[in-house]
């Protein structure tokens, strides 16, 4: 397909539904967002991987994106958790061994690295916090036997002081229930010791929802189709909050891999595929809350971000026409959202006009950045 730099169409008015409403005034524009990322440099040279950690400030009056701190990372960084105080988690991804606690500036307040630790485990990405904050929940993975775990953390020294399994095989990301449950995408892909995809026939993804306290499994769901990975996850902004879950078709065959559907969605009772639209190429590299009730997602793969209203299950409908897509922020009331792609940052909102800048230096973004808490 051809690529543009840009292309983020008007908010859609779907007939029938006042989710478009006045409750979202021209006046809630935010014209400066300060977001916690993920990167790496382009053009770095060894030992530097080039891999970073920072904040950005974005000014979308000023037209101007600014780098405010950065930390190099030894290897990819991924997930990232906003903190009541201002400051944020980073983690990084399989096959990494490291957990950061940075300020609101984003200078280090701790840094754990796991190298000696036994069980032997890698982190796999994400990490969530307890409702006060003062428990740490991190999704690992023991090389040896590919079992799934999440340990318990202090939040201010990051030592782990209690695990359970995460009831599947890689585990992604997880996410905290209004009731306190946690919620966890195994992704079910079968990897090796180096984190490389092995023995797809075997996938199991399944969603599960855990006690934190106890460690006991609460519950599981799976689709009936065990090559869709189960990966991000995204409450909807709402009365009653549905789970999206993004995923990642692993088919041996590239056409059916295409024309995979991208978006999960969990009710509290069942899992469900509501739509089968194939124009996100079987790939959504992140999902954010959208408008409605919805959803946005990142397809990496077709240069498009892609929005799912619940008042017509079946369409995906395009917002955002970008080289190569991934990390996404939504707007208080999840009025819209910041996307991230190779070129810039990019504005899709319901009350404000389109808008995209460059990013300062030559990067490629990660998979997610954090709106950070004010504190």
């Amino acid at each position: 397909m051809r690529r543009r730099t840009a292309l983020l169409a008007p908010l859609p008015l779907l007939a029938g539904h006042a989710w478009s409403n006045g409750s979202i005034e021209p006046t809630d524009a935010e014209p400066v967002q300060k977001l916690a990322t993920a990167w790496r440099l382009t053009g770095a040279t060894a030992p530097d991987t080039g891999d970073r950690v920072g904040v950005i400030e974005i000014d979308w009056a000023a037209a101007r994106v600014r780098v405010l701190a950065e930390t190099a990372v030894p290897t990819r960084a991924h997930g990232l958790l906003p903190l009541p105080d201002g400051g944020f988690m980073a983690v990084a991804t399989r096959p990494g061994r490291w957990l950061l606690r940075c300020d609101a500036s984003g200078q280090v307040q701790r840094r754990l690295d796991t190298t000696a630790d036994d069980p032997q485990r890698t982190f796999d990405g994400h990490v969530e916090c307890s409702a006060d904050a003062a428990w740490l929940y991190t999704v690992e993975t023991d090389p040896g036997t590919g079992a799934g775990w999440v340990s318990v953390r202090d939040a201010r020294t990051l030592a782990r002081v209690a695990q359970f399994p995460s009831g599947g095989i890689d585990p992604h990301q997880l996410l905290r229930a209004a009731d306190g449950a946690l919620l966890l995408a195994n992704g079910g892909i079968v990897r090796d010791a180096s984190g490389r995809k092995i023995d797809l026939e075997r996938m199991a993804p399944v969603l599960s929802r855990i006690d934190p306290a106890s460690g006991h499994l609460l519950g599981q769901w799976q689709l009936p189709d065990a090559r869709l990975s189960m990966r991000h996850l995204a409450w909807s902004d709402g009365p009653e909050p549905l789970l999206g879950i993004a995923l990642q078709a692993e088919h041996d065959q590239p056409q059916q891999r295409a024309e995979a559907p991208l978006l999960a969605v969990w009710d509290g009772r069942t899992l469900s595929v509501p739509s089968r639209d194939a124009s996100g190429g079987g790939y959504a590299g992140d999902i954010a809350a959208g408008p409605g009730g919805g959803y946005v997602l990142s397809a990496q793969k077709t240069g498009q971000g892609l929005w799912w209203h619940p008042g017509r299950p079946a369409m995906l409908t395009r917002v955002a026409e970008l080289t190569e897509p991934c990390a996404l922020v939504s707007w208080p009331g999840a009025a819209g959202v910041t996307l991230n792609a190779a070129r810039g940052i990019a504005r899709w909102h319901a009350r404000l006009p389109p808008r995209m800048l460059a990013w300062p230096v030559p990067l490629a973004p990660d998979n997610h950045a954090v709106r950070l808490v004010a504190a």
